[in-house]
C-alpha cells in the first residue's frame, strides 16, 4: 500500500524520512553548520560529555514531545544517544511527528 502512495504521490512511509549515519558521516555533516543537533540521553549522561552545539532532549521525559514540537520540522534533525537504541526509537517518533530528514547517528556517541 504505501508503494502505491509512493508512486501516485502520496506521503513517503516515514522510515524514507530517517538516515542512519556512520560515525564518519554524521561527523562530516553536523562540522561547522548550524543544525539541530539532539542528544537524547539522560541529563547525567549529557552532562558527562557530549558533541559540540547538541541540545539535550532527555528520551524518558515527560516533556520529550514538547521540546522536540519547539524545533522546525522541514529542516533535518541529528540524533544520537549512547549506544543507538534511543535515537533509533526517536528517530521513528520524530518521523510520526511528520519531520522530513532526521539522522541517526549508528551505534551512538559510544561510536563517536
Amino acid at each position: 500500500m504505501s508503494f502505491l502512495s509512493t508512486i501516485f504521490g502520496g506521503k513517503p512511509p516515514h522510515n524514507e524520512y530517517i538516515e542512519v549515519l556512520s560515525p564518519i558521516d554524521f561527523k562530516s555533516q553536523i562540522n561547522g553548520k548550524s543544525i539541530q543537533l539532539i542528544d537524547v540521553r539522560t541529563s547525567k549522561e549529557y552532562k558527562s560529555g557530549h558533541i559540540k552545539n547538541a541540545k539535550n532532549i532527555d528520551f524518558f521525559s515527560r516533556n520529550f514531545d514538547l521540546e522536540f514540537n519547539k524545533l522546525s520540522k522541514e529542516k533535518p534533525v541529528y540524533v544520537y544517544c549512547r549506544s543507538g537504541s534511543r535515537s533509533r526509537q526517536t528517530a521513528r517518533k520524530l518521523s510520526n511527528m511528520d519531520f522530513k530528514k532526521i539522522y541517526d547517528l549508528k551505534g551512538g556517541i559510544l561510536n563517536y
